[in-house]
């Protein structure tokens, strides 16, 4: 059998974006069948961004809503560009997005270096640096509201494309966040002032760092060459997704967590 090549996927994703195109179904020959052949198309589209190497990666569909949200029953994750990652409080241009939806996100920057192969949940507390609370920007890029076509594009290509992933805007460090119980902490999000839905840390497998040890175990970790000091990664969700109609702002809030605030205009 050929070996797989990501770069006729890279290039086509890339180009669909860059046109504003629906991301439908890639060709057969050039399509990746798996999470590892999607997760060599995320590298090969870094690559082609100039991004290498990247700011972190977002871990998503790690709490049963978010799954169930999703129609499907496992993590996915993509990487994250540096450039893609803002610190709160932040205004970016509605425009720039394409059906944008936010998500209320637990998120962590390394302190060391994760190595690929089996983590356990010590390993990946004792990896943290930092931890803080975050909103993903995510993209419907695949078709009807609010997901997309997953199972005509393919859940590989849609894992291809950074699993929906836009942009992040990370909070500040509390004083002492090893002191939090992060399963129990709870997130809120609200939209133009009013609180649209909240979640609790265990949403996320039951211990928001199952996430990251999960990562650290993943084609994805593999393909990047495992996950280094200083990258931010986003935990998971602890609501689904929030579609946005128009420019607003959005503030989340967790327990004993520095808020985040971003502005769409």
């Amino acid at each position: 059998m050929t070996a797989f090549d990501p770069r006729p996927a890279a290039e086509a994703l890339l180009g669909r974006r860059g046109a504003g195109e629906v991301a439908g179904p890639l060709p057969a020959p050039i399509a990746p069948r798996d999470a590892a052949e999607a997760a060599a198309v995320q590298h090969a589209m870094a690559a082609a961004r100039g991004v290498l190497p990247v700011g972190g990666f977002k871990i998503g569909a790690t709490g049963a809503r978010m799954q169930a949200f999703l129609d499907i029953d496992h993590p996915c994750a993509g990487f994250m560009a540096a450039a893609d990652i803002h610190a709160a409080p932040v205004s970016l241009p509605f425009a720039a997005f394409r059906a944008p939806q936010i998500e209320c996100e637990l998120a962590v920057r390394l302190g060391r270096d994760l190595p690929v192969g089996p983590c356990s949940l010590d390993a990946a507390r004792a990896a943290i640096g930092t931890l803080f609370a975050a909103i993903e920007i995510v993209e419907n890029r695949y078709g009807p509201p609010p997901v997309g076509d997953v199972k005509a594009v393919g859940l590989p290509t849609v894992i291809a494309d950074q699993f929906y992933h836009a942009a992040a805007v990370i909070g500040a460090p509390p004083a002492d966040w090893r002191a939090l119980d992060l399963r129990a902490i709870e997130g809120r999000a609200e939209i133009a002032g009013t609180v649209r839905n909240s979640g609790r840390g265990a949403e996320l497998q039951g211990d928001p760092l199952k996430g990251l040890a999960w990562l650290a175990e993943s084609p994805l970790a593999a393909a990047f060459g495992g996950l280094r000091a200083g990258q931010v990664i986003l935990l998971g969700s602890v609501i689904p997704s929030i579609a946005l109609d128009g420019p607003s702002t959005v503030r989340i809030v967790f327990d004993d967590l520095p808020e985040v605030s971003l502005r769409l205009t």
